[in-house]
């Protein structure tokens, strides 16, 4: 088997890499990111998890520089993003929801271009591309038209140009939405090797499964806010268990049901015609329905979607 190309990086990341600290932002009399705060350490890979309008793209796009604060603080690599926007960019690779690519461009032109632009040397830039396309699986379609790539190239493209300059900290806001599942695992795979090689990466998603998979630790956000924070597991085990029941029933037993829910004190969830009941601290829920007719009683792992339903009282939805 080939092994897999890598891609050198710069050293020098601090340990406490990226700090956020009480930050605001208003539009007007409209709070979308309401006291935030968080740290991410060098190599570790954070999740901002959480449905549209959650304000994780705004969190990120002050991050980024790209949008003042109202108030509060953020560094990356010890640079203030304030005072020192310039510096803090320099160290990032950014990746917004739009992939920005040039459509007069060839593919390797995009990222030669932006690798220039970026303070590489032609030669630099140059040598750079094809380490960035090797490590892509796009070399070869370095001649390419942007618009003969399918939606899921368009994406690695993106990512892929962002690590021209060599970045210590990658920024992805919601970089698999809109992929195809085997586009959006080549993703993961390629972000995966990027963090294993000591890449320190934030980003947001609304999907549980690409927050379980890839994210050390992750955040549940809603309405502006951080709700909790902590590894997958930490937060199943907290809000969830470590297995959520699942409740059919009929018309005739379905009232029955719920009052036997509630006076049993288990944290319960109508999802269409399923009822989903979670005990916390990794207990399992102990139901037993066997004396109403047409009740059926299933058992499933525990999800991030059972931690935003216990947190926010509703399903995590791309909305």
């Amino acid at each position: 088997m080939t092994p897999k190309p890598s891609l050198t990086l710069n050293n020098g990341v601090p340990a406490g890499v990226i700090s956020v600290r009480n930050v605001v932002k208003r539009y007007g009399n409209i709070t979308v990111v309401d006291g935030v705060s968080f740290d991410v350490g060098r190599g570790e890979t954070y999740g901002l998890l959480g449905p549209n309008g959650a304000g994780k793209t705004s969190t990120m796009r002050m991050l980024g520089a790209a949008s003042p604060l109202t108030s509060g603080s953020m560094s990356v690599a010890g640079f203030d993003v304030v005072s020192q926007g310039r510096d803090a960019r320099q160290v990032m690779g950014i990746v917004t929801q739009r992939d920005g690519l040039d459509s007069d461009l060839p593919v390797r032109h995009n990222l030669e271009v932006y690798g220039y632009m970026s303070g590489l040397s032609r030669g630099a830039a140059r040598s750079r591309a094809t380490e960035v396309l090797e490590f892509f699986g796009l070399l070869e379609r370095e001649k390419d038209d942007i618009d003969a790539l399918s939606g899921g190239m368009k994406r690695r493209l993106a990512i892929a140009r962002a690590f021209m300059p060599r970045p210590r900290v990658m920024v992805l806001d919601e970089p698999t939405t809109g992929l195809d599942p085997q586009s959006r695992n080549r993703v993961w795979e390629q972000l995966t090797v990027l963090k294993s090689s000591g890449v320190t990466i934030l980003m947001s998603t609304h999907y549980m499964e690409e927050a379980a998979t890839l994210c050390d630790r992750v955040a549940v956000m809603d309405h502006g806010r951080i709700l909790d924070e902590g590894t997958p597991d930490e937060l199943i085990a907290r809000h969830a268990g470590s297995e959520v029941a699942q409740v059919r029933t009929n018309a005739s037993s379905r009232l029955a049901v719920l009052d036997a829910l509630k006076a049993s004190g288990y944290q319960f969830f109508e999802v269409g015609a399923v009822i989903n009941v979670s005990s916390k601290n990794g207990e399992r829920a102990g139901l037993d329905f066997s004396e109403l007719n047409g009740v059926r009683l299933s058992y499933r792992a525990a999800t991030l979607e059972d931690v935003f339903l216990a947190l926010t009282g509703r399903e995590l939805r791309d909305e």
